[in-house]
Formats: structure tokens, sequence, C-alpha cells
């Protein structure tokens, strides 16, 4: 059996922010020089945590079912600011001095616990008609989005105006610069998502993850990675 074919499985890895999940995927395939690596799920470049990457083609194979997994995040909103992306990376086009209380926190979050149909944002990688709609949100086109049906359950951490803190475990397909957008509204206030945590991705959580962040040293080693490759979800 040569090297390639011998190195397969899952690296589950904590995504350092700044990075994109491509990014990541080629450095795997530099370091491991293995051709066939996939992803469960990626994440945008500010956003942070548990990313499954699928070394070889057995493991490849396993994305969409990986994928299908619940996810749990931890994230902190700003609110009185609207930005075009929903998140920290877009421009801001509304701003809001209104300042909600944590009473209207707490009672505008239950409409968004459990099942509900949620629109995509236009700047999620969600594809219609072939199309990812970031792509054509960076054009400058809309397209209608039918929504999508999602179920959540959000605990709230902390709040401390203009930033709330939340915890949301969720069905795949659920996006919460969404979330960030829909409470936001909510709360008449506009919102944004200032950080985004991947805690959780199926059973796999942050305490087995690679550190990302020493793929930027270009000092890790093949031999560093392999211990790290999961044989099963």
């Amino acid at each position: 059996m040569n090297r390639e074919a011998s190195i397969q499985g899952i690296l589950p890895i904590d995504k350092p922010a700044g990075i994109t999940s491509f990014k990541l995927v080629s450095y795997l395939r530099k370091i491991l020089n293995v051709k066939k690596i996939g992803h469960a799920g990626t994440l945008d470049p500010f956003a942070t945590g548990v990313m499954l990457l699928m070394v070889g083609k057995q493991y490849t194979s396993l994305s969409n079912q990986l994928m299908a997994s619940e996810k749990e995040y931890v994230t902190t909103i700003r609110l009185g600011i609207e930005t075009d992306t929903h998140d920290t990376d877009g421009k801001v086009i509304a701003t809001s001095d209104y300042i909600p209380t944590l009473e209207e926190i707490q009672e505008n979050i239950i409409p968004f616990q459990g099942w509900q149909e949620q629109i995509p944002s236009m700047f999620s990688a969600k594809k219609i008609n072939g199309k990812k709609l970031y792509e054509l949100a960076r054009q400058g086109i809309e397209i209608p989005r039918p929504p999508s049906k999602v179920h959540m359950q959000i605990e709230l951490l902390n709040y401390s105006y203009p930033f709330l803190e939340i915890k949301v475990n969720c069905t795949p397909g659920t996006y919460i610069r969404s979330l960030a957008r829909d409470l936001g509204l909510a709360l008449n206030c506009g919102a944004h998502l200032a950080q985004l945590r991947r805690t959780r991705s199926g059973t796999f959580t942050l305490k087995e993850c690679f550190d990302g962040n020493q793929f930027q040293t270009e000092n890790t080693t093949a031999d560093q990675l392999i211990p790290w490759l999961r044989s099963s979800i």
C-alpha cells in the first residue's frame, strides 16, 4: 500500500479566523501529499471552530452524511448596526440608537426556538439553480430564496449592549447570520454577527480538534497530523 492510500480518515480542525476553508484544504493537501480531500461544511473566513476535513476517497464519500449532522455555535451578535452581509465583514447599511432591554431580548428569542422556516441570506453558500448565493450577491444580484425548514435551540449566555452572546444548537442548513438578521429586525434595532464559533459538528467537539493556527506556521508535518485522523463518525 502506498503512503497516500494509507493516510485516510476524518481530521477535525479548530479553524482560525481570517482564513478560508478552502485554504485549509489546500494546506492539508500539501502537508499530507494527498489529493483526495474534502470537507463536511465550510466556515466563513471570520468564523472559527470545528471544521471536519475528509482525507482519502473512503472518507470524502462520507461528507454528505456528516454535513447532515446537527451543529452547535456560540455567537456574538452586535445590535444597532445592520450590514449587507449580516456579519462583521459587510458594509454598514443601517444603524439604530434603540437599546433593547434584557426582557425584550428574552421575549424575542422565544419565537426562534424550535421548528420554523428561515430565509437564507444572499451571502450564504446555498446554491439555487446551480449558483451560490454569495456569488450573485457580490455581483449586486438578489433573487427570491425559498425558506428552509430548520430547528434551533437557543440559549442566552450574556447581554451587555450592544453585544448579545448566545449558544445555538441547530439542524443542518441553518444560517446563523440569518438568525442575527431576523433577531435584529424583531428587536427593531438591526444586528449583525460580530463573532461566530462552531463548537460542535455532529459528535465532534473542539476538544478533539487540531489547532488550525499551526497550519500558518508552515512547520506542521504529516507525522503531526496523522495521529489526529479519526476512523469513525
